[in-house]
């Protein structure tokens, strides 16, 4: 007979299996192991990984009549861990998510009907077929860049946020440029100007510009404000946007000081809860900086490259004619133009990784065309400009000096335009 305190043993080993079995179905872990943000992925158990792997067990739902106790198992068939949602945006042919199914059955057609927008023109280039090898390979990059950027600790969700990156930046673009009849466009790049000005006495992140913008161009729309307020207005929501995005914050009174006390802080205050009562408590923005750092990193792009597309991006906040593009849009554009501007010499790896980070615009050839333009010509008038916050931030040694590169001048003749009066 064996000892009370040996089964008693035993059944505490089998508990605990159990214990593990259930954390690796469910994808729960022991969370001391994400507390150390230094742990090389080497180090990291792969608990996470592990629970991912598995294939998550369904309750069996029994035909009517059925006894639970028929001792017959159930194999429930097993579902591909990646949803197709919309692949394809019906509008403007933006790639919005992939899903590796199964290639038998009715599913395979569709399938190869989706794919197409996608692989028509890289089917001319050697090696394996890229009907294979796309989404697939998209996707590992999309993995890659975010885990090198540090955007997300595990990159197990990469894909999942990635995806959903591209479905909510639908949301983000306005549906026409049009300002208010009081106000123009010179108005608001002024106003925009001097948002970057301060953005920069702040010291706060770029996603908090790009944030405060947004906000701008939707408060522009739906608030009725005067002239004399604009200016309240501007700060108020970069004051929302350091909210969201920033750990430390102004004072109001700082704020205040910043526009020369013309406003007080009743002022401000009431017009925040009128900005955020107009905006109905939304303050979600997908910033095109993100898309575009990780469109660079697929692309294996120079860091001239990359300098050069966000001085060009951060141009774009002056234009009031880029509000109607989607993030992803204006960062693809930024990242072509700069390509074309520097004209550094192409490596066959470099191309084919270009090749992959370009597949997330497929569709949107024409958009990009459009955008680029007057990105163009937003640069070469830069350094002549009334608002030239832009043009000196990136004119320091930190930033490669991009905006005072030659070939800005004339950046407008490279698409075949004629470089503009300054």
């Amino acid at each position: 007979m064996v000892h009370a305190s040996v089964q008693l043993q035993i059944q505490r080993v089998r508990v605990a299996a159990v214990s593990r079995g259930i954390m690796a179905r469910t994808g729960f872990c022991d969370s001391r192991q994400l507390l150390d943000l230094h742990m090389t992925d080497d180090r990291l158990v792969p608990l996470r990984t592990w629970a991912n792997s598995c294939v998550l067990r369904e309750r069996r739902v029994f035909a009517e009549g059925e006894e639970v106790g028929s001792g017959q198992h159930y194999k429930p068939a097993q579902e591909s861990r990646w949803v197709r949602r919309t692949p394809i945006s019906a509008e403007d042919g933006i790639i919005m998510d992939y899903a590796p199914q199964d290639e038998s059955g009715p599913s395979a057609m569709l399938d190869v009907y989706e794919e197409e927008a996608l692989l028509k023109y890289l089917n001319r280039l050697p090696g394996p077929s890229l009907r294979e090898l796309m989404p697939e390979l998209l996707r590992r990059e999309v993995e890659v860049a975010i885990s090198k950027l540090g955007l997300l600790y595990d990159k197990t969700y990469a894909w999942d946020i990635f995806s959903d990156m591209m479905r909510s930046q639908l949301l983000c673009a306005l549906p026409n440029a049009d300002l208010p009849k009081h106000f123009s466009d010179t108005t608001r790049a002024i106003l925009v100007d001097w948002l970057i000005q301060v953005h920069e006495v702040f010291q706060f992140s770029e996603e908090t510009l790009y944030l405060a913008v947004h906000l701008l161009n939707r408060a522009l729309r739906l608030i009725k404000v005067s002239i004399s307020g604009l200016q309240l207005l501007g700060v108020v929501c970069l004051f929302l946007a350091a909210k969201k995005e920033e750990c430390l914050l102004p004072e109001v009174s700082e704020l205040c000081y910043l526009m020369e006390n013309a406003y007080s802080k009743k002022q401000l205050l009431r017009m925040e809860r009128r900005v955020l009562t107009g905006l109905k408590f939304d303050l979600y923005h997908c910033p095109p900086l993100n898309f575009l750092l990780i469109s660079a990193s697929i692309a294996r792009c120079s860091d001239k490259v990359v300098w050069m597309a966000r001085y060009l991006l951060e141009l774009s906040l002056l234009e009031g004619q880029c509000v109607v593009y989607l993030p992803a849009q204006l960062a693809g554009a930024a990242l072509r133009l700069a390509r074309r501007i520097l004209q550094e010499a192409p490596s066959p790896d470099g191309e084919m990784a270009w090749c992959i980070a370009s597949s997330i615009h497929i569709g949107s050839e024409a958009t990009l065309l459009r955008i680029m333009p007057i990105m163009a010509t937003a640069a070469a008038r830069a350094h002549g400009r009334e608002t030239r916050a832009t043009f000196i931030k990136f004119s320091t040694i930190q930033t490669l000096h991009v905006s005072m590169h030659p070939a800005l001048k004339a950046t407008p003749g490279l698409l075949g335009l004629s470089c503009p009066q300054t």
